[in-house]
């Protein structure tokens, strides 16, 4: 197996879900990581350190998505297919955390690309805040910025809907949480 064979093998997965959190497209997203490949295939041999590869494509994959939006001029409106979705949710048995995770992935795909994008490198491809600067291209305060205010953006739409509050708090007893005194 080449070496590029085995850089698509370990990243393409990775990059689709990442190109599909800010495109919203699987059309889209496929290009987006498509071309990323392809530009590796022309310029990924000036690539001195080989460690660097996985910040190199995710970078470059961000670069194209934003060339992309710039040129449309706008913002696909589709919104996570439940095939990605149930792909990217854990796999955890508990049903009412399964709930949890699949509505936090369709307010993060209603989030602004300004936010969407550092807090998916963090939670979903476990990206470190310095890689995640280096791909976007911005310093790394702004990076923990864009987190802390993604995840404070999510919590508020989470609780201020009642259909991502656990269904078992739904169903309890409001005499229940009278306070004892």
């Amino acid at each position: 197996m080449s070496e590029f064979e085995q850089l698509v093998d370990a990243h393409y997965q990775a990059l689709y879900r990442f190109a599909m959190s800010l495109a919203k497209n699987p059309d889209t997203a496929s290009d987006l990581v498509q071309q990323t490949f392809c530009i590796w295939a022309q310029k990924g041999h000036q690539l001195r350190e080989r460690s660097r590869a996985k910040t190199w494509l995710f970078t470059t994959l961000h670069r194209e998505f934003l060339s992309h939006a710039r040129k449309s001029k706008r913002y696909s409106d589709q919104e996570l297919t439940e095939a990605v979705a149930g792909r990217l949710e854990s796999s955890e048995d508990d049903a009412d955390r399964q709930m949890d995770g699949q509505r936090a992935l369709e307010l993060l795909g209603d989030l602004d690309e300004t936010f969407r994008a550092p807090i998916t490198l963090f939670y979903l491809q476990q990206h470190s805040y310095k890689e995640i600067a280096e791909i976007l291209d911005v310093p790394i305060g702004t990076v923990m910025s864009r987190i802390s205010r993604a995840k404070e953006m999510l919590r508020r739409r989470m609780t201020a809907e009642p259909s991502s509050a656990p269904k078992n708090l739904l169903q309890m007893n409001p005499g229940t949480l009278k306070s004892h005194g």
